[in-house]
């Protein structure tokens, strides 16, 4: 097979966005090593290894379905049929309740084109204020954070390639041997270099074990940790005064929140013990340069946006900010969850990341999709707060690319409205729990099938480009929507080809924080993805280079100032008790991805991790009676799940954990607790209180 035949590509996963090439093999295509893209320089996970497996027609959806009214079963239709109920169900609603009744769920995997069109179709098409994503359950807290600190969320505000290069990384909350193994090489290389790493999590996990100092606190707790350790630094005389000084605001007001958490507190607060929190606080700054780096573990909180922002206070404290290899940066999850809050899929919010409540942002917008901006809804409900209305306010919905069955917290809840609701229409590649709900499925092409933009944990607006044609039964969900707006009356401004809506994109984001109108798909192809922001230059000036280093100058505040945000420790919204004595924790492992509706597809990701486990210390083992593999039912205030039992030394004795990837009885959303921080409206999925006991009566 020629090197021409290989088309150059992204994994359909998580943020990484790892380059790969796909190559023509038995009517499928086969995945190939791209050792020039920059970011995991050839390698990949098992995932990424595996992904052309769901291509096969023994594993997706090859034609739309209809549900039946006299049998209740999901039956093939053509798509016209489809199409028609989708828009016949859409109006009704709007006709009889009013266009809020109208929901509009996204996903942090759909491309940049595909959330640009899903926004624009929900605000003018169907009028809905009601639309917002599952990347709302990724990184909103670190987000939200990020606006309040620098002015401006990108999820990591330097090029991977910087973190080798600094002297001490701060990993909290994140486990990247399991959730992005290609990118646990830039950690080796950190201390290949020399570098100091220090992890926090309340597991011993595969990236614990890479770590010079694992700080183990109790889960919930991070924000204690976090000040006791800016605590230490001003004790120890150890802030950057001048970077304080000439770069920052409001220093004195986090100064005292810190101080009120003396070490010894923090000890209590976290099980770190107190020679632990010194060891920490040195080895980061006595490094020349650090950075700290947070995932889900701090971000998943009730108090998520606070918990960010007291690591972020820690490195404006010590000058880790604005400077070369320096700086604050969130792990960004999902394949797109930088690209899909950024044009239009998240509740407030505008393309280039404009506020939905800003004038001139709604003017500007409306501009280019050339209608009235008084027409465009406000902002609507967040994720959460958009499934929980679900069959009540919110009548009928939209989903695509999504499978809250299985990952929104407090599952059983969202499940009975999912199957409240008059009409639910879901577009997707297989046939998910959620689908499986559903009056009307619509079946998209996948990532292999089409091209579109993504952009990577970096801020890298990447192409994935088509490399195979899709069966004849799918259709891309642009031309989806195109079918729906039309026969809602919306016959022009949704185009189908992916290229023209991305240069409605960068249009509409230009001028925009998320600047997007120099990037083209030309550019990004030979420069392999190019950094937002990145305006169109001035007539006759060269084009802008992209912006892979932020905040070296100047933080994107109106000042350039970063802020310090005070913030006080306060525990998760729900403690342990005599009923419920040990703390739930969830995650996920290497083999599976989110809600695993499409890893769970794939027969070598299967024989790596076939169903849920609850992983538990042998001291809790011991004292509620099972053994290795036995089966343990883990309760929680609002559900049941039963799973094996993994006995491992590496979780604290007070906590255990589930993966979440799986529905049934194993699902471990069925337990967590959907308690929302009061900033981003994340969810607590990091942190409930639970009981654990054998599965079955003992005799």
């Amino acid at each position: 097979m020629s090197e021409a035949a290989t088309t150059p590509t992204h994994c359909p996963y998580c943020a990484l966005q790892c380059g790969m090439g796909l190559r023509p093999a038995d009517g499928s295509v086969e995945v190939v090593e791209r050792p020039g893209f920059p970011v995991n320089r050839g390698a990949l996970c098992g995932k990424g290894r595996t992904a052309p497996a769901v291509l096969s027609s023994r594993v997706r959806l090859t034609g739309p379905l209809v549900r039946c009214p006299d049998t209740g079963a999901l039956k093939s239709a053509t798509w016209e049929e489809a199409l028609s109920a989708v828009a016949d169900g859409l109006r009704r609603t709007r006709v009889d309740h009013g266009p809020d009744a109208v929901g509009v769920f996204g996903g942090g995997g759909l491309t940049n084109e595909k959330a640009y069109t899903l926004g624009k179709f929900a605000r003018i098409v169907l009028g809905t204020s009601q639309i917002d994503y599952n990347g709302r359950f990724c990184m909103s807290s670190a987000a939200a954070a990020h606006q309040r600190a620098f002015g401006l969320d990108r999820g990591l505000p330097f090029p991977l390639e910087d973190v080798p290069r600094t002297g001490c990384v701060i990993l909290v909350g994140s486990n990247l041997a399991e959730t992005m193994p290609p990118a646990l090489r830039y950690l080796t290389e950190l201390k290949a270099n020399g570098g100091k790493l220090i992890v926090v999590d309340p597991r011993r996990t595969r990236t614990a074990e890479q770590a010079d100092l694992h700080l183990a606190p109790r889960p919930g707790t991070d924000l204690a940790l976090a000040l006791g350790l800016l605590h230490l630094v001003v004790a120890e005389g150890r802030v950057d005064e001048e970077f304080v000084r000439e770069r920052t605001a409001g220093w004195e007001a986090a100064r005292a929140g810190a101080m009120a958490h003396w070490p010894e507190l923090v000890e209590r607060i976290t099980g770190v013990p107190v020679p632990l929190l010194r060891d920490a606080m040195r080895m980061f700054c006595d490094a020349e340069s650090g950075m700290v780096l947070t995932a889900r573990g701090p971000e998943q909180q009730s108090k998520g946006t606070d918990t960010v922002g007291a690591w972020i206070n820690l490195c404006l404290a010590t000058g880790r900010a604005g400077r070369p290899m320096s700086g604050y940066g969130c792990l960004t999850g999902q394949g797109n969850g930088q690209g899909g809050r950024e044009h239009g899929q998240k509740a407030d919010q505008l393309p280039g990341y404009r506020k939905l409540d800003d004038p001139a942002a709604r003017a500007h917008v409306a501009g280019v999709w050339g209608v009235d901006p008084a027409s465009l809804p406000g902002p609507g409900r967040s994720a959460y707060e958009l499934l929980d209305a679900l069959g009540g306010e919110v009548r009928s919905l939209l989903l695509m690319g999504s499978n809250p069955v299985v990952s929104a917290p407090r599952a059983g809840h969202i499940e009975g409205r999912l199957r409240s609701l008059d009409f639910l229409a879901v577009a997707d590649v297989v046939l998910s729990e959620t689908a499986e709900l559903a009056d009307v499925v619509l079946p998209v092409t996948q990532w292999a099938e089409e091209t579109g933009t993504t952009t990577n944990l970096e801020g890298r607006v990447l192409l994935r480009r088509r490399a195979i044609t899709p069966p004849d039964g799918v259709r891309t969900d642009l031309e989806v929507l195109h079918g729906i707006a039309a026969l809602l009356g919306w016959e022009k401004g949704f185009p189908t080809d992916p290229e023209e809506v991305f240069d409605e994109l960068r249009r509409a984001s230009a001028g925009g924080p998320a600047d997007y109108s120099g990037i083209t798909y030309r550019r990004i192809a030979e420069e392999d993805g190019v950094f937002w922001p990145c305006p169109e230059p001035a007539e006759g000036a060269p084009p802008h280079p992209g912006s892979p280093r932020l905040f070296l100058d100047r933080f994107a505040t109106p000042d350039g100032r970063a802020r310090f945000v005070p913030v006080v420790h306060r525990g998760p919204d729900e403690e342990t008790d005599a009923a419920y004595p040990v703390v739930l924790t969830t995650g996920r492992v290497v083999a599976q991805y989110q809600s695993g509706a499409q890893t769970r597809r794939v027969d070598e990701l299967n024989a790596a991790a076939p169903g849920a486990f609850v992983e538990l210390h042998p001291r809790l083992a011991e004292r509620i009676g099972v053994a290795e593999g036995e089966r343990v039912a883990v309760v929680s205030r609002r559900g049941r799940a039963v799973a094996p039992a993994r006995i491992t030394t590496a979780i604290r004795p007070d906590t255990v954990f589930m993966p979440f990837h799986w529905p049934g009885e194993g699902r471990a959303n069925t337990l967590t607790n959907p308690a929302l921080d009061p900033v981003s409206r994340m969810p607590e999925f990091k942190t409930c209180a639970v009981r654990v006991e054998p599965a079955s009566p003992r005799p």
